[in-house]
Parts: C-alpha cells; sequence; structure tokens
C-alpha cells in the first residue's frame, strides 16, 4: 500500500475482552448480574428518596441526583459490552462510538460536579450547621443539581467536539477497549499527538480540577472542624455525617488517576481496562450499597417502604 494513501475510517473493531474469548460465557453473567445489581440498588434509592419523607432532604436528594447518573453512566457502557461478548461482529459505527465517547464524557463530567456539590453540602452541614437550612434550601438544591448536569454535558460537548474534530483516522480500526474511549481512540490516529495530548490535558483540567478542588477544600474545612470538636462522640458523630461520601469520592477519583494520569496503564490495554472496569461497572454498584450499608436513615426508609 502507498505510504501516502489514506483510508477513510467510517467504523471501528471492539477488541474489547477478545483475548480472553474462552471465558466470554463467564463474564457475560458476570457482568450481567452486576448491570442488573446496579441498575435495580441505583434506581431503589431513587425510589427512597422520592417517597420516603425522612429522608427527603438536601444530601439525600443530591444522592438520588448521584444514583440517577450511576444508571445512565453504566448503560451507556455495559449493554453494548454485553452485547460484544456474545457476538464474533463487534463493528461499532463512527457516529456510534462518537455519541457513545460523548455520553461518557459528559456524564463523567457531571459527576465531578455533582460529587463537589454534595461535599459542599457536607461542609455547610458540619461546619455552618446553624445556618445549613436557609443556605441549603429546595430551591438552591434544585439550582445547584441542573447546575451539575448542564455544566457537564456543556463542557462535556465542547470537549468531544474539540477532540473528535481534532482526529483523522486513516490506518487500523480496531479499538482496543470495550467502549470507546479517548485514549485508545487516539492510538488509532494519525493526527499530531502533541497536539490531541496538549488540548486533551487542557480540556480534562477544565473539567476536573476546579470540582476536585472544591471537594478537597470542603473537606479540609470539615477536618479541621471536626478535629476542634472536644468530645470522642461529637467528632465521631460529625464525620459520620460525611463519611459514605468520602469514601464515594476517593474511589471515584482514585480510578481515575489510574486510568488517565498514570503512565503505566495506558501503556498496558488489559491494565487500563481492569482499571476502568471499575469506575465504568464497580463503582456505579458499590455506591448505592456504600450509603445504604452506613446510613440508618437510608436502611430505617426501606424497612417502611417493604411494611
Amino acid at each position: 500500500m502507498p505510504g501516502n494513501t489514506t483510508i477513510t475510517v467510517t467504523e471501528f473493531i471492539m477488541l474489547g475482552f477478545g483475548d480472553l474469548k474462552e471465558l466470554s460465557p463467564l463474564l457475560f453473567l458476570v457482568f450481567g448480574i452486576v448491570y442488573l445489581a446496579t441498575i435495580s440498588a441505583n434506581l431503589l434509592l431513587v425510589v427512597l428518596v422520592s417517597t420516603q419523607r425522612g429522608i427527603q432532604t438536601p444530601m439525600y436528594f443530591f444522592l438520588a441526583n448521584l444514583s440517577c447518573l450511576e444508571i445512565c453512566y453504566t448503560s451507556n457502557i455495559m449493554p453494548r459490552l454485553l452485547v460484544d461478548l456474545l457476538r464474533e461482529n463487534r463493528v461499532i459505527s463512527m457516529a456510534g462510538c462518537i455519541v457513545q465517547l460523548y455520553f461518557f464524557g459528559a456524564l463523567g463530567s457531571t459527576e465531578c460536579y455533582l460529587l463537589a456539590v454534595m461535599s459542599y453540602d457536607r461542609y455547610l452541614a458540619v461546619c455552618q450547621p446553624l445556618r445549613y437550612p436557609t443556605l441549603m434550601h429546595g430551591t438552591i438544591c434544585l439550582g445547584l443539581a441542573i447546575g451539575s448536569w448542564v455544566s457537564g454535558f456543556t463542557v462535556a460537548a465542547s470537549f468531544q467536539a474539540a477532540m473528535v474534530s481534532s482526529l483523522t483516522f486513516c490506518g487500523s480500526n480496531e479499538i482496543d477497549h470495550f467502549f470507546c474511549d479517548l485514549n485508545p481512540l487516539q492510538k488509532l490516529s494519525c493526527s499530531d499527538p502533541q497536539l490531541v495530548n496538549l488540548v486533551c490535558m487542557s480540556l480534562t483540567a477544565l473539567v476536573t480540577l476546579p470540582p476536585f478542588g472544591l471537594t478537597l477544600a470542603s473537606y479540609g474545612k470539615i477536618i479541621s472542624t471536626v478535629l476542634y470538636i472536644p468530645s470522642v462522640t461529637g467528632r465521631q458523630k460529625a464525620f459520620s455525617t460525611c463519611s459514605s461520601h468520602l469514601v464515594v469520592v476517593t474511589l471515584f477519583y482514585g480510578t481515575l488517576i489510574l486510568v488517565y494520569a498514570l503512565p503505566l496503564a495506558g501503556q498496558l490495554p488489559l491494565l487500563n481496562k481492569t482499571f476502568s472496569l471499575l469506575y465504568t461497572v464497580v463503582i456505579p454498584m458499590c455506591n448505592p450499597l456504600i450509603y445504604s450499608l452506613k446510613n440508618k436513615d437510608v436502611r430505617e426508609a426501606l424497612r417502611k417502604l417493604k411494611v
């Protein structure tokens, strides 16, 4: 083939877990159970917050938004992954890949903003308890939630448009991943990698650093406030109100760092896929469990719902 010939790529082939073909039936069963558990657990949490007055507070309102997001987030990845595990032809169109990439970025960005809002909510509850009802009333909560969703999808739209428009594909069309992520697509691109990486890093920083900074600042204030509480019981009670959210934040940002900040993960496709499974499959299932298992209000609401 002449070196100056450009092949126009109109579709991609998802390699997924093709190197584990003999385990495909087992992976389908495991991922299918996890997907059903994720949808069920998050949907149950949304129903609880919507129907049980005892947990209709700002914290649980944001938690219900997070559960809705997790349902959308995992549904953007898992159905196609399950289908690909059972078929040989794992072709996805260019448009389908871009759509999946867009919603992946949009929902991931929205989660960053929602977690930051939830951190701020916990800061107000612990550090400004007397002013909390006036600072976090229904209208403000609704505005913060809508702002998180709109900001996530708007920033992601510009992010995806900039990246996809800057990429040209003129060679292999095999994506060594189980969904359309930006890093595997970059490896297939003939575009200048330096320019693509610069734009990618800049836009990723724009999406993640401000909400991450707000999250860190909120928990810094919370920790300093808790340490000044004289009684051990008081400190435990104050910190228990935000411990579940702190675990969720640690899991979310920890896996993002593993996948996108560590060079080793990008160089080893299997390792990258394994880490990606954490935030696309495992974490969306674990989030409602973390909140419900550690929270007596949720357990009480669940008991009332059963009654």
